[in-house]
């Protein structure tokens, strides 16, 4: 800790005297980026760029629930496609099904997610088609999933005319 300022000298003088001085002991030599170019010095200010540098530090997110789950489903779809075996589609899908369906049932925290839990075999079947090498898994009745229900088909864009009823007379 520094000593404070004597009284007959000024405060300019004083703070270079403490500088020349930790200079002369070696305090500025070996410090981490000695040498480097400061970071992000072309980037223009943000007040709050030591929060967001501790979030990446600490690998935390800061984005609202639904747009976590959004990126996390897509990132669950990436896995599931590069998956090597069926069963490990099959529990990647369920497992994301499962977590939009639980914020599907909830409040919705921040922007809607705009995202319906996904057909199992519809992503299996696009698996099997990028790996048709492997077998299909023997349907075991202890270890199998129970049946999805089917999705119901969607609404065709085509609208038909309505009939008119016919006016009684009497």
């Amino acid at each position: 800790m520094t000593e404070r300022k004597p009284a007959g000298l000024s405060f300019e003088s004083w703070v270079d005297q403490q500088i020349r001085e930790a200079q002369e002991r070696g305090d500025f030599e070996n410090l981490p980026g000695f040498g480097k170019p400061l970071p992000d010095e072309d980037k223009p200010y943000d007040e709050l760029w030591w929060v967001k540098q501790k979030l990446a530090s600490e690998g935390l997110s800061f984005l609202p629930p639904t747009l976590a789950l959004r990126k996390e489903a897509e990132d669950a779809l990436a896995a599931a496609a590069d998956a090597p075996s069926e069963a490990e589609v099959r529990r990647i899908v369920s497992d994301i099904n499962d977590k939009i369906s639980a914020c599907l049932r909830g409040p919705v925290e921040g922007p809607p997610l705009n995202l319906a839990p996904y057909d199992i075999d519809v992503i299996v079947d696009d698996w099997r088609l990028r790996h048709p090498a492997q077998p299909a898994e023997p349907a075991n009745q202890a270890t199998a999933a129970p049946p999805t229900p089917p999705t119901p088909a969607k609404p065709s864009l085509v609208r038909r005319p309505l009939r008119r009823r016919k006016q009684r007379t009497s």
